[in-house]
């Protein structure tokens, strides 16, 4: 089986190009906004720069899905006006008319950041405002009365986050205010209260806090009892090793306060690779399907300028549904792609019940660059087990485990062209306890990037790389014998074909 794509200049097919994660058209991407589901459809708005494939005057860009998969490019939504450029916020569906937009129908209500400077002054000023829309996103008009939130003694005060507080009748505003949250309560989206304040002492520091998100999620998949998780990225700091990256904290949350159920020293990571900032949840998603859907942006303030591609820069992950599953140290949160990419999956080879002994390729001869690779082995009887990706004589991608210290890693360090950053070749391990011997890994790659579900999605590795056109090997490889279960290959069909025949 023999499964590649050749970058070429034609619609999608540029080097490094994605084939089945969002990228925009052209220029500049950063962080996912705006996520909500209204009339069928999922929008995704996102920080853009129309103008240059660098970060500069910020709008939203916005396209819509029927499926998560496949995405259709609609015109830029909101662009800088009198009071600033437009940051990152959220999108809600204000179904009773609460604001007075819609004449008694539901609409949605986009409520964001303008970010500008004081008059007279270079010191940055960042406001709170809305815009609305009445034909399911497709135009927007800003609010007459914009700002409606400003806190001129926070600096670092954007990205609000809302979402209606079913229990309190009343909107809630989580946004982020230098090292904290601040949570903030409305009736109409339009006045606002300050009710609390969360983070002085709490998690990691290691960064300005940044797009947060709350939200609640059953537990063990209970209908009875529920957590609420707040998420909240971390901007990049030159002294941490990582760069930017998440973290979520696990509590309860009555309408005003959250309170963390963890030991305020316990930091969580949303993902353990470099490469998922800023990510936040679809809003308005149907009761009914119980769904949570997560995207990132797929990239790191470290290098995130100065990657490799052209004509466009950046991809968002691929969306992941969340939940919460109780451990032995306390919630955890777990991430498992979307089922709806399987709609994209290309028939492939399934290898079963059988063994793999050292020196053993289970993969020669298979190749490809956009894969969905799934695997469930019994490791019980050897030290380590090495799936190398993306291969040629001289680039490869290794994810290796080793059995004995139970850690999962992930080696790009000749995963392709890595000269553009000194942070970018590195290496990275984490714990991955695999019960009763048994390790399942789903791992995605596509073009320049490797997401890597351990587990049942307790555990995420994204991270992206830049191979060459001829780096398309596959590897499958033990030190001693590992029993296959299961190990499955398949291709992933290109999301952007349809657009370009």
């Amino acid at each position: 089986m023999t499964v590649e794509h050749t970058a070429s200049t034609s619609y999608y097919q540029e080097k490094y190009r994605p084939q089945f994660h969002f990228t925009p058209e052209k220029n500049w991407m950063n962080d996912p906004n705006g996520m909500v589901y209204y009339n069928g459809e999922y929008h995704l708005f996102y920080q853009y720069h129309p103008n240059s494939n660098v970060w500069g005057p910020m709008h939203w860009g916005h396209a819509v899905s029927k499926d998560l998969v496949h995405w259709e490019h609609l015109p830029i939504a909101l662009k800088p006006d009198e009071n600033g450029m437009i940051f990152s916020g959220s999108a809600v569906v204000d179904w009773h008319d609460t604001t007075g937009f819609f004449g008694g129908e539901s609409g949605l209500v986009a409520i964001f950041t303008h970010a500008d400077e004081y008059p007279g002054t270079d010191k940055p000023r960042q406001r709170q405002s809305l815009a609305y829309s009445k034909d399911n996103g497709r135009t927007w008009t800003p609010y007459d009365g914009n700002p409606v939130l400003a806190e001129p003694r926070i600096i670092d005060f954007r990205d609000p986050k809302v979402f209606w507080h079913e229990d309190t009748g009343r909107w809630v505003m989580v946004i982020a205010s230098g090292q904290t949250v601040s949570m903030y309560t409305s009736l109409n989206l339009i006045d606002w209260e300050f009710v609390s304040e969360f983070g002085d002492g709490e998690g990691s520091h290691q960064g300005v806090w940044e797009c947060p998100d709350l939200f609640q999620l059953p537990v063990d998949h209970s209908t009875d009892k529920k957590k609420w998780v707040l998420l909240v990225s971390l901007g990049d700091e030159p002294d941490v090793e990582e760069g930017s990256k998440t973290q979520y904290f696990v509590g309860e949350f009555d309408g005003k306060t959250f309170v963390n159920d963890h030991d305020s020293a316990k930091v969580l990571w949303v993902d353990r690779g470099w490469d998922n900032y800023a990510g936040v949840t679809w809003s308005d998603l149907p009761m009914a399907s119980g769904r949570r859907v997560f995207m990132g942006w797929m990239s790191n303030w470290r290098y995130a300028i100065d990657t490799p591609t052209s004509t466009w820069r950046s991809a968002m992950t691929l969306p992941r549904e969340l939940s919460l599953k109780t451990t032995r140290e306390g919630f955890r949160l777990i991430q498992t792609p979307v089922p709806d990419i399987e709609s994209i999956r290309n028939e492939g080879q399934t290898f079963e019940d059988m063994e793999l002994k050292s020196g053993g390729n289970l993969f020669k001869g298979l190749k490809g660059n956009a894969l969905d690779l799934e695997l469930d082995l019994d490791v019980t009887y050897t030290g380590s087990v090495r799936l190398g990706l993306l291969q040629s004589e001289k680039e490869e991608t290794v994810i290796e485990y080793d059995v004995s210290s139970s850690t999962l890693s992930f080696d790009r360090r000749r995963s392709g062209d890595a000269s553009f950053h000194q942070s970018f070749a590195m290496t990275q391990s984490i714990t991955l306890n695999v019960p009763d011997g048994r390790l399942k890994l789903r791992v995605f790659v596509d073009w320049s990037s490797v997401e890597v579900f351990g587990g049942d999605g307790e555990v995420v590795l994204t991270n992206l790389v830049f191979p060459g056109e001829e780096s398309l090997g596959l590897e499958l490889s033990t030190d001693g014998t590992a029993y296959v279960h299961k190990a499955r290959v398949s291709p992933l069909k290109s999301v952007w074909k349809q657009v370009s025949e």
